[in-house]
């Protein structure tokens, strides 16, 4: 049955990147409405519009992984993606520096070396004999779980979504202000570089939420807590290495993206809040994984909508606005969002039911 799901999942993924993909493509029309700068506008368009096609990669390749995960299958996982990393710094470097695309070439070398991190994933599924008894080859059956898939895909995505349109909306809001180049570009080097620190605490989260579903499914919800625990636990030594990386190389860390002595200076004063920030992400990714493996979705969304849209954002904008504190305003108001989002989800943990997870009538049937 899982090679059914997998089938399943890539098709709930394909419709959400057409939708997806049609907003990027329009993006630069939706960006002037919201009052950026024009220039701004366009160049984000231009960069999206070169990324649509690795977006319906990524939304394949998320699945191949949830799938090889599942069964835990971990080296030929990471040997692959080494692989195409490799591949993609030499396929960005041309596109950019030898090609006349220029920035948009580094959109087009990721949409590039997404598609080949799918087709050497999924010609590893389809071949290796280890998957003979979970992939079976395509079947019209996966169709028939369209809307079970969606029941959990909708929640999970929006669990995942709102906490990142949060990070996306400071940059919206950091060019309403003044001298807002500057302010996005600081916004957008902090944005990046939580978001490739996330990196790891998303690994470890979606290891907590295989692991705990995987042990809820057989029955033992003592040892899906301990999982969570374990995980606890790397995501605070990963946090410790991290933060101290930052503290002590932050000026040469922003100068990979700028070379401009006024936003290395305004990402010096910033570092401090990012570290912050970074130490909340690295709690909740995890926790956000156990919720998703137990399934309680609906109940994570609601507590990621309360932190960061009922509390987090008016705060960012109230600082950042009224009061003139501008970027470290906002990043003020996102760390108030995460701090609740991690008490929330961490609360949700405490009191949620641990209990094991019945297959549905309808996988029964399958299997029998």
């Amino acid at each position: 049955m899982l090679g059914i799901y997998l089938q399943t999942s890539c098709i709930v993924s394909c419709l959400f990147t057409i939708v997806v993909s049609i907003l990027w493509w329009y993006s630069e029309f939706i960006l002037t409405l919201l009052h950026q700068d024009p220039q701004i506008s366009k160049a984000a368009s231009l960069y999206l519009k070169y990324l649509v096609p690795g977006l319906f990669a990524y939304g394949l390749l998320q699945n191949i992984l949830r799938f090889l995960q599942m069964q835990s299958v971990v080296s030929p996982l990471f040997m692959c993606s080494f692989f195409v990393l490799i591949v993609h710094v030499g396929i960005t470097y041309a596109l950019v520096h030898w090609t006349s695309f220029g920035i948009e070439g580094a959109a087009l070398a990721a949409s590039i070396s997404l598609w080949i991190l799918v087709i050497v994933l999924g010609m590893y599924v389809l071949y290796a004999k280890k998957f003979a008894h979970t992939w079976n080859g395509l079947s019209l059956e996966s169709y028939s779980f369209i809307v079970t898939n969606l029941k959990l895909a909708l929640p999970s995505a929006a669990m995942v979504c709102l906490e990142e349109w949060a990070f996306e909306l400071l940059v919206l809001l950091a060019g309403m202000m003044p001298n807002s180049k500057t302010n996005t570009s600081l916004i957008a080097i902090c944005i990046n570089t939580e978001a490739i620190c996330y990196m790891f605490a998303c690994g470890l989260g979606a290891t907590a939420s295989t692991r705990v579903s995987n042990e809820l499914g057989g029955g033992n919800p003592d040892q899906a807590r301990r999982a969570m625990a374990v995980a606890l636990k790397l995501a605070v030594l990963f946090a410790l290495v991290i933060i101290l990386a930052l503290t002590f190389g932050h000026y040469l860390w922003a100068s990979c993206f700028s070379n401009s002595p006024e936003i290395l200076q305004a990402f010096s004063s910033m570092t401090p809040l990012l570290l912050v920030s970074i130490s909340c992400d690295f709690f909740q990714a995890i926790l956000s994984g156990v919720i998703r493996g137990c399934g309680w979705q609906q109940m994570g969304v609601c507590i990621n909508l309360a932190a960061f849209y009922l509390i987090g954002m008016p705060i960012a904008v109230l600082l950042s606005f009224k009061m003139k504190i501008y970027a470290q305003g906002l990043w003020i108001g996102l760390i108030c969002g995460l701090s609740l989002q991690t008490l929330g989800l961490l609360w949700l943990t405490k009191i949620g039911k641990w209990t094991t997870i019945e297959p549905s009538n309808k996988i029964l049937q399958g299997n029998a």
